[in-house]
Formats: structure tokens, sequence, C-alpha cells
């Protein structure tokens, strides 16, 4: 299958892709990742003592400026993409302007802001968020979410990089962003696509129950709606050619390692007298509530969940997520992670202290599949196999959570795509799949709109359709 087969694949999984995104923040809102950082790192020093050059230092028309991708290296019109106005692919550079936006200003007015453009709670991720030291004379806040969020300050490596002889390592050395590292990708896009412990990039319960979307990640296709390259030739020379299966297993690991460690920090697991209701479901609890003669009950019964009835759950559609990744990809970790999973849902019913050394224990063992789904070795039926497991699960009461099963679709389609680009099956043979997803898709729409048995009969006929082609 020749490359421009491939992307015309990719596109037509981001198309459908798109019928999810409405529990997306980050399209919706247009929040993009931030500094590469761990949780708790400085945003002052995450980038050492490199500034921060601006998105103009990248625009020539000899560099990433172009009007077409016809470079003869790379395409050179990823600013013309970063910006469209009408395409997913431009929602980083979109990320400041929505903050004066009508959803801005609402939401700034309901925490009592006068405007949400001159505050670090927003700023954080929705710009390029650096203390002024740091800023270069071409740098502007108000480019929203530019080229170095995710790339790095570029003055150690911008005059470097393009030069006769560079090499990715060395760029890397001199502070590039090693994006083509799932495991570094990942932890870029999670400070703003989760949060981290970093100034403002934490999205309180407050921030949504004045208007901010409920926040959800998946690393591959969120990977998709922002690449701006081709995967050909010369990149896979430069770096390796990337899995999307790999991307999208150690980016459930990352996830369930960052939500765990900022759960467990106490300045960030508590608001008010209250706990920090940001980790937790929001549909067991935003709910209709009826007073009638037949009861209505709010909260179903989760057999992965062991917690006490009517207890507002954690959300936890990542380790759901992570749980099938173990099993089919690394099944000698499988059931110390679901041991720990179970162990920690268990501790939110005893108290904050056991709670939050669950919490850890977890985060562990998230981190120890991210290092073994990092290092192994893709191929053969690694996405077959991911597929199964969900696929067995999908028709289970594992996935009576609106927000599960919103992942799980995300997941089939992210599965699907990569044994298109793997050639393990044909395009034709995935388009075949599309309309039992695309029904999968609108039942998991909106939580307003989220039909459960629509969801499971549709991705089951998808799963089973998938399998035939094993």
């Amino acid at each position: 299958m020749d490359e421009r087969a491939k992307r015309s694949g990719n596109t037509a999984t981001v198309t459908r892709a798109l019928r999810i995104f409405s529990f997306c923040a980050a399209i919706v809102l247009g929040a993009g990742a931030l500094l590469g950082g761990m949780p708790g790192e400085d945003p002052a020093t995450a980038q050492g003592s490199n500034s921060f050059t601006g998105v103009a230092s990248c625009a020539g028309s000899t560099c990433h400026g172009r009007s077409e991708g016809n470079g003869a290296v790379v395409r050179q019109d990823e600013i013309a993409t970063w910006q469209e106005p009408s395409a997913v692919s431009g929602a980083h550079s979109r990320a400041y302007a929505v903050l004066s936006g009508q959803r801005g200003r609402q939401i700034a007015q309901s925490l009592g802001w006068d405007d949400a453009t001159s505050r670090s709670e927003c700023l954080g991720c929705h710009s390029t968020f650096v203390p002024t030291s740091q800023r270069g004379a071409r740098f502007q806040t108000n480019d929203g979410v530019g080229c170095e969020s995710c790339h790095g300050a570029a003055s150690g490596w911008l005059a470097s990089h393009y030069t006769v002889g560079a090499t990715h390592n060395a760029n890397v050395a001199r502070g590039l962003t090693p994006l083509d590292r799932p495991q570094a990708r990942a932890k870029v896009c999670l400070d703003c696509h989760y949060g981290s412990a970093n100034e403002g990039q934490f999205v309180t319960h407050a921030m949504m129950a004045a208007g901010h979307p409920r926040i959800s990640f998946e690393l591959d296709l969120f990977s998709a709606f922002q690449q701006h390259h081709n995967v050909d030739a010369d990149y896979i020379r430069r770096k390796r050619a990337p899995d999307n299966v790999q991307m999208w297993a150690v980016g459930q690991a990352e996830a369930v390692a960052r939500a765990t460690d900022l759960f467990a920090r106490p300045a960030l697991a508590n608001e008010g007298v209250f706990p920090q209701f940001y980790f937790y479901d929001c549909h067991s609890c935003h709910r209709q509530i009826f007073d009638s003669a037949d009861r209505n009950l709010t909260f179903e019964t989760n057999p992965g969940r062991p917690i006490q009835f009517g207890q507002p759950p954690f959300n936890d559609e990542n380790i759901i997520m992570l749980d099938a990744v173990s099993q089919a990809l690394a099944p000698g970790r499988a059931a110390s992670f679901r041991s720990a999973s179970r162990a920690f849902h268990d501790a939110m019913g005893d108290g904050w202290p056991q709670a939050q050394q669950a919490a850890m224990a977890l985060r562990g063992e998230a981190a120890r599949l991210s290092d073994a789904l990092a290092q192994r070795s893709y191929g053969g039926n690694d996405a077959f196999a991911v597929i199964g497991v969900i696929g067995a699960r999908a028709t289970t009461a594992r996935f009576t959570d609106y927000a599960g099963s919103a992942q799980a679709v995300m997941a089939v389609d992210t599965l699907l795509n990569a044994l298109v680009t793997q050639d393990r099956i044909t395009i034709g043979a995935a388009a075949g799949i599309r309309a039992d997803l695309n029904r999968a898709y609108e039942a998991v729409r909106s939580p307003q709109a989220f039909r459960p048995a629509a969801y499971r009969s549709a991705l089951g006929s998808a799963v089973t359709a998938i399998e035939r082609l094993r």
C-alpha cells in the first residue's frame, strides 16, 4: 500500500472519530499540550536555560511557513496546518482566542474573574505559558499553543536543526522534545489533556461547573489530529516508524500514572471540605433525579469497581483500557495491575490516607506497564489481540459507564486504523466496518444521548467483523 493511500485511510478515521469529540475538552476549547516536564516540575525550569523564540521564528517560507506542503525534506506547510481555522489540526492555534469567546467569558464571569486571557489558570494550557525572562523577542502569548509548547524551547536547537549533518539525537540533546518516543509524547500531551501540578495546568471541578468541558485523553487519536508531518522514508531514517498500537497503549498507561499521581497530592485532591470532584466520574452524579413511587437509580454496579453503593467512583476510563492492554500485551503484569486497581477503588471507601497510598501503588503499576509497553516490539496480531479483549468486555457490565464506553469506541477505531497502516487489512475492508463504528460513535455522542444497549450492539458488531479478518 503506498503512503498516499495510508494517509487517506488515516483521514477517514479522523473524520469519523470527530463524532466522539463532544466530550473532549481539548477539541471543544482548543486546549493544547504544554511543557514536557513531569508533574510538579516548575515551568520556569522545565526547559533549563533555553528561551522560547515564538511561532514567528518557525514561520519563514524556507522553513515551516509555506502555503503548500512541497518541501524536499519536510512538508514546510506546518504553520498553515497549525493555523487552519476550520480543522481540528488548527485547534492549538485557536486555544488562546477561545478564552475571549462566549464560553470563555461565561466561565470567567462565574468564577469571578475579570478576563480569562489574563488568568494563569487558563493560560497554562491555552498558551505557551512561560515566564517573561524566558521569552524571546518574537514570542507572543496570543499565539496560543505554539510550536514550542510541544517541541520545547527552541533557542538551543533552532539554528542547528536544519543544518547539513544535523541529527535528531543532537537536536534532542540541545533541548528538542523527543515526541517520537511514546512516553515523552504522552507526558507532554497529558500536561493539558489531563493535567499536571504545574501552574495553570489543572482543571478543577469549579471550572467544569462554570462551563469547562470534561477532560478526556487518547494519545494515538489525538496525535492523528495534530500530525503536521509525513511519515516517509526520511522520517523513519531520522527517527523510526511510529507504531499506532504502541502509541495508544503507552498513552493509556501514562494517563493512569498521571491521574493517580495528581490524585495522591493533597493540594489537588481536595477542594474545601469536599474532595476534588474533577477526579471522579461526572455521570455517576450528574443524572436526572425523580421523586416517584418507583425508584430511579443514579448509580450502576460495576464489577470492576469494588466500592460502596452510592459512593462517587473515580473516573477509571483509562484504567479500564489499561487493564485490557495488560491482558493482551503485557500478561506478566496484568494480575498485579488489576489487583492494584481494585485495591484503589476499595480504598476510596476507607479514608484519605488509604486512598492516597493505594493511588501511589496503582501509579507504580501503571508506570511499570508503561515501561514494558514502550520497550516491547510490536507487530503480528497485537492490534487484533487488544480489540478482542475490549470486544469481549464491551457487552458486559464492565462498560456500564459513559466514559469507559467512549474510550472503548476510540480504542477500536484507533486499533482498526493501525491494522490498515500495518497492511494487515485493506482500506476497503475497514470501510465496510465503518457503519457499525459510526453507530457506536453516535451512541456515545454525548452523555445526554448515551444509549448503552445501542453502543454495545454496534461496537460488538464492529469487533466481530474485525475478528473475521484476523
